[in-house]
């Protein structure tokens, strides 16, 4: 895949979940925010309060790894290390199994603020989509933007790139079966008839 075609995926990717935003989780009222199914899962607030944590650290590396200019064709194609594959492979939308989160990083038992969690939420994907656009310009196959639980390693310009949508992708999906479960849930709750 060339760089344009992979950034181009990725604005669309990053659009949509701005618009799952707009019509599935901002209209919800903060109790269907903050239903956890199970005392162990994580609410809507906390899928997007891990996302916000996340973006906390991977934005500014990011522009960071994007302010440095070129040094070779920036539309080649985008080449992938083990590493870069791994982290994708763990966090992509379709890998079903669970991954252990980093305590700093486990929004589980936060008080959390939804006007402030989503406000945040919203702030950090107009970001990355300003973020995707300066990457036109870059060289995504140039190692530069550290892991965040081992800050030696590097990824790869578009592997970051597509290491942050992917996971972005795999919280939404997660927030919108809690979504679906607080419905399933007020469906079936008994109703108290006077």
């Amino acid at each position: 895949m060339t760089s344009s075609e992979l950034l181009q995926q990725l604005c669309t990717q990053v659009s949509d979940l701005l618009q799952v935003l707009s019509t599935e989780i901002e209209p919800r009222a903060a109790a269907a925010l903050q239903f956890k199914a199970t005392p162990a899962s994580w609410s809507v607030l906390e899928c997007l309060e891990h996302l916000n944590r996340y973006s906390r650290f991977y934005n500014p590396a990011l522009r960071k790894a994007l302010a440095v200019k070129p040094s070779s064709a920036t539309h080649a194609e985008v080449g992938f290390s083990w590493l870069g594959r791994k982290s994708y492979e763990m966090v992509r939308p379709e890998n079903r199994k669970l991954q252990k989160t980093l305590k700093h990083m486990n929004p589980s038992q936060s008080a959390l603020n939804p006007k402030a969690v989503l406000t945040e939420f919203r702030q950090h994907q107009e970001t990355l989509l300003e973020l995707l656009r300066q990457a036109e310009n870059a060289d995504l196959n140039r190692k530069g933007v550290p892991v965040e639980f081992f800050r030696l390693l590097k990824l790869r310009v578009g592997e970051a790139l597509l290491f942050v949508v992917a996971h972005q992708e795999r919280h939404v999906q997660q927030a919108q079966r809690a979504l679906q479960q607080y419905v399933a849930q007020r469906e079936t709750a008994p109703r108290l008839v006077i």
